[in-house]
């Protein structure tokens, strides 16, 4: 019962019977004292029944700053984390009635429709995504969904806006940067490159691709290890201690990281010859022609081979700096949703 309607009850049953008790102690000598004890009492007695009705005091919610990780991070064996998952799972007690989430990974990137197959009657909160271009790394996204497929469909014709929007500002800043030295080739190539992958993430999210690979779900225990025994499921990592969705980093495996979680290969479009280099090489050709036989090719022992670059899969609109470097492969946040216009990037 609410505290008003308590309220007004007592005030219904009481007020009556203490307005009679008021009348015939005013009728007596000594009538000053006994009203004021009596309306102290009233007040003593309204008051004490609100707080018992509200409970108490507001409890502060101890949990504001807290941030719970489920998945994988850089550098985990994957094998070590399946295993992990399985044994969670395997132990978790079923006295859980209101049932606990748990992130899901997939064997593969399926479709929505192939999604709401092996989701089935599961409860589902959280879709991730990934267009899965080969030697590029694109955005992580996060879906929010209840209904699957309708709301991964939804979310993914929001993406392709969004996705499309991205690959028209890139050709814009690359059509408008002036200048032909090799620092403005460079970074009008980034800019090209960036209005590329955009462009294919757009046409793939207006497809409805297969680039679904895991989902959080809600569930009791009984449910989730049958969902574990689905085709196409590839592990079940129940997370009894999340609470709050929007305080949780869900970090799954991609389909194609079999033995330990690292960035995807990005292979950035090749900034174009400069001048200078184009002279050097004409005058290298030159020397070694007139000066015999060129000298033989280092063994592949000889060779050191330079790591691709790990860059950012969905490059901030603002324009980044004559010279970019390397920049750390972090894997989705909660923040990577599709509701959001400028999200973060993800690999």
């Amino acid at each position: 019962m609410r505290a008003g309607d308590l309220l007004r009850k007592l005030d219904q049953r009481l007020l009556p019977r203490l307005a009679a008790t008021v009348t015939r102690l005013g009728h007596g000598p000594s009538r000053t004292p006994l009203l004021g004890w009596v309306a102290m009492l009233s007040c003593t007695t309204v008051l004490a029944t609100a707080v018992l009705a509200t409970g108490g005091p507001p409890v502060p919610d101890r949990t504001v700053g807290e941030v719970t990780r489920v998945g994988v991070v850089e550098g985990d064996s994957i094998p070590r984390y399946e295993a992990t998952a399985a044994a969670d799972l395997a132990a978790l007690a079923g006295s859980l009635g209101d049932g606990t989430y748990a992130l899901v990974s997939l064997t593969e990137y399926l479709t929505p429709a192939r999604l709401a197959a092996v989701v089935g009657d599961v409860g589902v909160a959280v879709v991730f995504g990934r267009v899965p271009l080969p030697e590029r790394q694109t955005e992580i996204v996060r879906i929010p969904t209840q209904r699957v497929p309708e709301d991964v469909t939804a979310g993914m014709i929001k993406l392709a806006e969004r996705k499309e929007r991205e690959a028209a500002d890139y050709r814009a800043r690359a059509t408008a940067l002036g200048g032909g030295g090799p620092e403005e080739r460079e970074l009008r190539g980034l800019y090209l490159s960036g209005a590329q992958v955009a462009a294919a993430e757009a046409a793939a999210f207006r497809a409805e691709c297969a680039c679904l690979y895991a989902l959080v779900v809600r569930a009791e225990p009984a449910k989730l290890r049958g969902v574990a025994a689905r085709s196409g499921v590839r592990v079940v990592d129940p997370a009894p201690e999340v609470r709050r969705l929007e305080r949780t980093v869900f970090t799954p495996p991609l389909p194609e990281q079999r033995d330990v979680v690292r960035p995807p290969v990005d292979r950035t479009a090749t900034p174009e010859p400069t001048a200078s280099a184009t002279v050097s090489a004409t005058a290298s050709a030159t020397t070694a022609a007139t000066e015999g036989p060129p000298a033989p090719e280092p063994t592949v022992a000889d060779r050191s081979l330079t790591p691709p670059e790990v860059t950012d899969p969905s490059p901030s609109p603002s324009p980044p700096a004559p010279a970019p470097s390397a920049s750390t492969w972090t894997p989705s946040t909660s923040a990577d949703t599709v509701d959001e216009d400028d999200p973060e990037s993800a690999p």
